[in-house]
């Protein structure tokens, strides 16, 4: 049986067809290359995403299935509203993106490290000084306890990472940022791979021949600009 490897990208901006993305492990794609913006844009236009752990080179990931959250799937329902009432949590948005980036990558107690090294941080937050990565942030008491950050790309919003220091708190980033991309799009959200708290929240699970055409279809409708700008979040 042949072994495939992972094409090897140097200075050339391009990916090679998803659909060599390898079976074991699921997804990889390719190797190489750099976090530039104009590499990170064309990875997520085509359904590539970077992941990769130290002493790993830079790998570029196309998994077989995504988990996806279709419109209208999140909601607030009455714990969680006696919970945001009762701990007086706010939500904003893009006012503390590095903090948020920064917390969403120490690593969580099962974990030994974390994938989101100091060159991603770095390459994340480009892309938001490019108006191209965002931010949602929960707040306690003036203390950051919550949040997400990920790559808008016309009307889906592609989800990296998360963090919870209370009880819900990645729940209330996800719920405020499907209900305020409802006001402007659609309210896709892919969240890449699927995971048990993805699962019970309500997200769907697409092969990749169905979430390719997805993406294309919303990556290429502009949403209303403007929106993004940084501001509190009702939760509805």
């Amino acid at each position: 049986m042949p072994i495939y490897l992972p094409e090897l990208l140097a200075d050339e901006l391009w990916f090679p067809p998803v659909q060599q993305a390898l079976r074991e492990p699921d997804g990889l794609l390719a190797m190489g290359g750099d976090l530039s913006v104009a590499r990170l844009q064309l990875a997520y236009q085509s359904g590539i995403f970077p992941w990769f752990s130290e002493g790993d080179p830079l790998l570029w990931w196309s998994p077989a299935t995504r988990a996806v959250f279709a419109p209208d799937t999140l909601s607030l329902n009455r714990t969680l509203r006696k919970q945001l009432r009762r701990e007086q949590l706010t939500v904003t948005l893009n006012q503390a993106f590095a903090e948020v980036i920064s917390k969403c990558a120490e690593p969580r107690p099962s974990q030994a490290q974390t994938w989101i090294l100091p060159p991603m941080q770095q390459a994340y937050l480009a892309l938001h000084q490019q108006g191209l990565a965002h931010s949602v942030e929960v707040w306690h008491d003036k203390q950051l306890v919550g949040g997400l950050y990920g790559v808008q790309l016309g009307q889906i919003f592609c989800g990296e990472s998360m963090f919870n220091r209370i009880d819900n708190g990645a729940k209330f980033a996800l719920i405020a940022l499907q209900q305020h991309l409802q006001r402007y799009a659609p309210g896709w959200i892919d969240c890449q791979l699927p995971n048990s708290f993805l699962m019970r929240l309500g997200a769907t699970v697409l092969p990749r021949h169905d979430y390719l055409p997805l993406l294309t279809s919303l990556s290429s409708q502009a949403a209303p600009p403007g929106h993004w700008r940084p501001q509190p979040l009702v939760l509805e």
